[in-house]
């Protein structure tokens, strides 16, 4: 299965708790940190609620 990378750009002081939890399970604890995951639905739904704290990193 296809591997996709994503990056936190953004902090997440400010924002909802879902928005913080989602951080959290996608795996994100410090700025500029970079993740690898499945390419799945769930984890593109996750990554489109906030969308605004990452990056996709080709």
């Amino acid at each position: 299965m296809a591997k996709i990378k994503i990056q936190q750009v953004r902090s997440t002081i400010k924002t909802p708790k879902k928005q913080k939890l989602t951080m959290q399970a996608l795996g994100f604890h410090k700025l500029n940190s970079i993740v690898e995951h499945e390419d799945t639905a769930a984890i593109r739904g996750m990554i489109e609620k906030v969308k605004h704290l990452v990056k996709v990193i080709d």
